[in-house]
């Protein structure tokens, strides 16, 4: 694997893993709020990832298939989560109904920590090997010398 393709292949999991950690972020700023602009909860978000070859054109992407070579990957959705919202009794919440109870947001704050944490070490990764891709290129230029 060369040089640009790694930095490609990494520059994309960084990315990916960035929109992840705001997804994630947001789910968390968003844990008590019980009314958006559509009038429900606020629903848990998640990310949809594909994977993408790195050349677009048939040939590349025969070539790539044939020596098993590596793809990026990319976000291609934020979609929400189709749980169940809670239930909480709170009977002097505005938007509690007749019988007290206001539905909340169906997140889940310690799984969304986990993930959290998982995204963090996940990006980590990504650098560690971006920098160690330009340390083996500038270890290469010095050999050139």
């Amino acid at each position: 694997m060369d040089f640009e393709t790694s930095m490609k292949i990494s520059a994309s999991g960084l990315q990916a893993h960035r929109a992840w950690i705001n997804v994630l972020s947001a789910n968390l700023a968003n844990i008590h709020t019980t009314r958006t602009a559509e009038g429900t909860p606020y629903r848990r978000r998640t990310l949809i990832y594909e994977s993408v070859p790195q050349d677009e054109s048939f040939e590349a992407a025969l070539r790539e298939a044939a020596e098993g070579e590596l793809e990026r990957v990319e976000v291609v959705a934020v979609v929400p989560d189709r749980r169940n919202f809670s239930m909480v009794y709170d009977p002097n919440h505005p938007d509690a109904d007749a019988d007290g109870m206001v539905r909340m947001p169906n997140i889940n704050p310690v799984e969304e920590m986990a993930n959290l944490l998982n995204a963090a070490r996940s990006y980590e990764a990504n650098l560690t090997a971006l920098n160690t891709a330009k340390t083996l290129a500038l270890k290469a230029l010095e050999l050139g010398r």
